[in-house]
């Protein structure tokens, strides 16, 4: 049987649509070798392709981070230069799955800091999520990641008000849980 392309389910014409993403999901996590010819999507000219690439391996790296290990350089230079909202959204959710040193979580919180000024929502309310993943496991992080969460709180997006206020109380509690 030959082998099914993963860019013909991720093709399409609406950024409003995942598509055939969930299959790329399922046939990803059957076959974790073709992890890495997802991940090249990441960088496709094709703005949809490269949404649909990003919510694939989101979701894929959610159940198996360890896919993620190989392009830890990739995603912390992709964390700074990526522009489409659907790329950050996903990638603030993925860059904290990665083990990383304490100078990488600081490139990656300062990342995350600058999306929270992005015009969009989900970036935003991703963003506080992933700093408050970082902080989970940089101690050092949590006095500025209370105060931004704090501020979003109190003058946020609704999805921004309800994400900090879901993330200041798991601040409270020991210790910090991924994924909320």
């Amino acid at each position: 049987m030959p082998r099914e392309k993963l860019i013909s389910k991720l093709k399409g014409n609406d950024r409003r649509s995942i598509g055939r993403a969930i299959e790329v999901v399922a046939l990803v996590l059957r076959e974790p070798r073709r992890f890495p010819e997802l991940m090249g999507f990441l960088w496709s000219d094709d703005p949809v392709v490269r949404m649909r690439a990003a919510d694939a391996a989101e979701k894929i790296s959610g159940q198996k981070p360890s896919l993620l290990v190989p392009f830890k350089a990739e995603l912390l230079g992709l964390l700074v230069e990526a522009e489409q909202q659907e790329l950050r959204w996903h990638l603030a959710l993925m860059i904290p799955r990665l083990a990383l040193t304490k100078k990488e979580r600081q490139r990656a919180a300062e990342g995350l800091r600058r999306y929270l000024g992005d015009r969009s929502s989900i970036v935003k309310t991703f963003a506080l999520q992933g700093l408050t993943e970082l902080a989970a496991v940089d101690r050092s992080l949590l006095p500025e990641v209370r105060e931004i969460l704090e501020a979003a709180e109190r003058a946020g997006t609704p999805a921004m008000r309800a994400r900090a206020r879901k993330l200041l109380k798991l601040l409270h509690t020991e210790p910090i849980q991924r994924g909320c």
